[in-house]
């Protein structure tokens, strides 16, 4: 069986694109493959966060994961900082990559903006550390969105260098997973962009724990243009906000686009996102509930990821050891 990594930042409660394009499929990627799931704080801290803030939003992140249907006994969810592992392989791989290697990284360009010099070093270095977290494990599989594939690659990059100054063939090569529909979903309030938790208008998206009157007026205020819904898939090309809100209703049960249109096509917006809002409720009310139960009980939730990030560390350890041993290090005991 594969053994499959994947992680995500601590950014509270998640987005129905995080739910949509990411953790849907992570919970079925279980039924075929051993998974770790990580939320991963020590990405997030490439940006200055609030420490309360990210406390709370690393706690949020796993209860919602658990309530979207992770399995933490089966498989393990744990808080990436909670295993030394991670910083001890990234630091070894900052000494493989190349400084050509990073600055070909676009993500870096994205997020650094214009004022680069003010950019963290652990952001620059980011590419490393993810290497780090999936090489740790061994994992041959990672689900990722489109703007990921560039830093798979470079992990890719990173295990063959290594293997060579090495003369080992230790670290495995990385599949990307691209599963699932509707894997990029629009923002409500404009169809070009990518729905976003760092958006400023919170109408811009459909958060996990949103109740049923705030999604039916997110829905109902949801850009759209004047005309109907159209018959065929073709007539939704030059329409980016009708495509997102099909798209959406597709992915939530498991058709496509074409199938939507058959059931809803030459009708007006108002009948559609009446039936969009109900079925986000439907869909969403049990993933809210769960949620707050988690969340109630903090020390139990603590606990889960406390035990799933010795059981990480179990499996991160040996193979650490044994990459450290490989460049030469003495491997003093640690107390």
């Amino acid at each position: 069986m594969q053994r499959v990594f994947s992680g995500i930042q601590p950014s509270g409660i998640p987005t129905l694109g995080n739910y949509l394009g990411a953790i849907r499929n992570w919970v079925t990627l279980q039924d075929n493959h051993e998974c770790l799931w990580c939320v991963v704080d020590l990405h997030a801290i490439t940006a200055w966060q609030d420490p309360a803030a990210l406390r709370r939003q690393s706690l949020e992140m796993a209860a919602t994961l658990l309530a979207c249907g992770v399995d933490p006994v089966n498989h393990i969810l744990f808080l990436q900082s909670g295993v030394r592992a991670h910083a001890q392989l990234a630091w070894i791989f900052n000494c493989v990559a190349r400084l050509g290697w990073l600055n070909r990284m676009t993500q870096f360009k994205d997020k650094a903006g214009k004022d680069r010099e003010n950019a963290s070093a652990g952001l620059y270095v980011y590419p490393n550390l993810m290497a780090a977290d999936i090489h740790a494990y061994h994992a041959t599989r990672v689900p990722v969105g489109d703007d990921q594939r560039q830093h798979l690659e470079l992990a890719n990059d990173i295990a063959q260098k290594f293997n060579h100054d090495y003369g080992v063939d230790f670290f495995p090569n990385i599949e990307p997973v691209i599963l699932g529909p509707a894997a990029r979903v629009m923002s409500l309030r404009d169809g070009t962009k990518k729905m976003s938790k760092s958006d400023p208008s919170d109408q811009s998206r459909i958060n996990l724990n949103d109740d049923a009157d705030t999604i039916a007026l997110k829905i109902r205020r949801a850009k759209t243009d004047p005309l109907p819904l159209p018959s065929e898939v073709d007539g939704l090309a030059d329409r980016p906000e009708a495509r997102n809100l099909v798209g959406i209703y597709a992915a939530l049960t498991d058709t496509d686009h074409a199938s939507v249109l058959r059931a809803h096509g030459g009708q007006g917006f108002g009948p559609f996102k009446n039936a969009l809002a109900d079925l986000l409720v439907q869909k969403l009310a049990p993933i809210s509930a769960e949620t707050n139960r988690l969340l109630g009980d903090e020390n139990a939730l603590i606990a889960i990821l406390q035990s799933g990030a010795e059981r990480a560390a179990a499996i991160a350890d040996p193979i650490v050891s044994e990459a450290e041993r490989l460049v030469g290090f003495v491997g003093l005991r640690r107390g």
